[in-house]
């Protein structure tokens, strides 16, 4: 198991708040918080490019050993990162959001 999953915890809000702010950089590159989760939508040209990226983050997801909710529409994929066992989110969900981030640089 990845260093970064071992010994979680829920993060206070402000923790997820500056976590927020690092993961967002300047750029503001749009994850959110919404319900309690991590959530960003990004966009594509096409379903093929849309799947292409989905089944990135499911390579991510299952090296990581740590598994997103997907919504996926035809030029469309919301990524959602909370982590279950903890209600709440943890530094894994930030950790896997930069990595699903830098499927995009």
């Amino acid at each position: 198991m990845n260093k970064v999953h071992q010994g979680r915890r829920a993060l206070s809000a402000t923790e997820v708040v500056t976590q927020l702010s690092q993961l967002n950089g300047e750029q503001a590159l749009g994850w959110r918080l919404i319900d309690g989760a991590l959530e960003k939508t990004f966009n594509f040209k096409d379903f093929h490019q849309t799947m292409g990226f989905a089944n990135a983050v499911a390579f991510i997801a299952n090296a990581e050993d740590h598994h997103p909710a997907l919504a996926l529409s035809y030029k469309q994929c919301t990524v959602r990162f909370h982590t279950h066992d903890m209600s709440g989110i943890t530094v894994s969900d930030f950790f896997c959001a930069s990595k699903v981030d830098a499927l995009m640089a």
